[in-house]
């Protein structure tokens, strides 16, 4: 971020941890990767896992894949911001690489559930952007689900029925996106991003600037 002026390099702001959530099938990951896509300025974090590696992803890119007792030595070491248990298997956010990317004015877009995210706020409140996204109906969520073709009739009711507890936290939020249309969502989801980065106190170079802006008056 500049400012047009030649002091533009002195700049920072701090980062965002910038949550999106939603029940499975409500468009929270084709969200994710357009705005990755489109804003060089946020970076997805890589989440700790002890779930089985899945076909085509990668170690260090999509998740760090860690069996149950070292989940646990990393947990007790306060290695983590947020975890959780999802569907049998233990997720975390490793704390060390989102602190550093904050402190630079990097933004980091996190893909966790309402617990994870009342973790987040629990130990950095002003630092947490969050976003829930509805479907437009159960018969949309659904049909959604059931289109990806990756679960069977079984994980899906799963999902459907899991989606209730999900969508109950809604008010807990920042942010409501209800995905009628992805390019539209998508929209506003990155509206939301630029408008949080603007506020006053994660700017934090402001101070200086308008010190400075106002000495050049006298």
């Amino acid at each position: 971020m500049t400012d047009g002026t030649a002091g533009a390099a002195e700049i920072k702001r701090r980062g965002i941890m910038f949550v999106l959530s939603s029940p499975s099938g409500a468009g929270k990951t084709t969200i994710s990767r357009r705005l990755l896509d489109a804003d060089p300025g946020i970076a997805m974090s890589v989440s700790c896992t002890t779930r089985p590696m899945r076909p085509g992803e990668v170690e260090g890119r999509d998740y760090r894949f860690v069996d149950e007792a070292e989940f646990r030595r990393l947990r007790d070491a306060g290695a983590f911001l947020e975890h959780a248990r999802v569907f049998g298997h233990s997720y975390a956010t490793p704390r060390a690489p989102v602190e550093r990317a904050l402190a630079v004015g990097r933004d980091v877009l996190f893909d966790i559930d309402w617990q994870g995210t009342q973790q987040l706020k629990d130990a950095a409140r002003e630092d947490v952007v969050s976003v829930f996204i509805l479907p437009p109906s159960w018969d949309e969520l659904e049909r959604r689900l059931k289109t990806r073709a990756q679960d069977s009739d079984e994980v899906v009711a799963r999902r459907m029925a899991k989606a209730t507890d999900e969508i109950s936290h809604w008010a807990e939020y920042d942010y409501i996106v209800v995905n009628r249309d992805i390019e539209a969502s998508t929209a506003e989801v990155r509206a939301i991003l630029g408008a949080e980065r603007l506020k006053r106190p994660r700017q934090t170079w402001l101070s200086t600037f308008v010190q400075r802006l106002l000495a050049e008056r006298r």
